[in-house]
């Protein structure tokens, strides 16, 4: 007898569910204090502020504060929005595929991001927000990030699932592995077609 399908499928954001371009970012960003992408790669990706944003270390304001002192320039929440909103952009079809495994299980999306987006989900993404209502997270709410494996239990325990009830879909290998690592069901994203088969598999869809 095939076991039961997974009660909670959680979806991944960047490079799944929206194309996402950190080399725009950095680009837009550089432009406001006329540095380029590599630069600002160094002084926020390479110094550790974006890391530590994303794993919870740095509340929004304190994100904001340290990228202005490290560009030279204020950056504020707008300028945030702003050059996140220009890298990103929604794919319809793994959003659609979600919306049905929805109708079969309980949904959830995690992302490594800082609290600056989980103020801004609705603002970048309110196609999502019709998917999986509360149910976004960011990794800074658990003051760690994929891949530990604790975020994975942490999650499957607030929406009520043991980890073996839960699966993540992620397009980075190492996050799926920690996931596994953690007694949940894990499928490397690496385009629709082959998610739409695990999950048929499943019997999610």
């Amino acid at each position: 007898m095939a076991p039961p399908p997974p009660r909670l499928v959680i979806f991944d954001m960047d490079d799944v569910l929206v194309r996402y371009d950190p080399d725009v970012r950095r680009a837009a960003m550089g432009a406001l204090a006329g540095l380029s992408a590599g630069d600002v790669e160094r002084l926020i990706w390479d110094s550790g502020i974006e890391d530590a944003a994303d794993m919870g270390a740095l509340s929004s304001d304190g994100y904001l504060g340290a990228v202005s002192h490290a560009l030279g320039v204020p950056f504020g929440r707008r300028q945030w929005l702003e050059t996140r909103r220009v890298a990103m952009r929604l794919d319809p079809d793994t959003p659609a595929l979600a919306r049905r495994v929805g109708e079969r299980a309980r949904l959830a999306l995690l992302t490594n991001n800082g609290y600056l987006m989980r103020e801004h989900f609705d603002a970048l993404v309110p196609e999502l927000r019709a998917i999986f209502g509360a149910a976004m997270h960011v990794a800074a709410e658990f003051g760690t990030k994929k891949p530990d494996p604790d975020i994975y239990r942490r999650l499957a325990a607030l929406h009520g699932a043991a980890p073996h009830e839960a699966m993540m879909i992620d397009d980075k290998p190492g996050h799926v592995a920690g996931a596994r690592s953690a007694g949940l069901e894990g499928h490397v994203f690496t385009g629709l077609e082959g998610l739409r088969e695990r999950l048929q598999a499943l019997r999610l869809v």
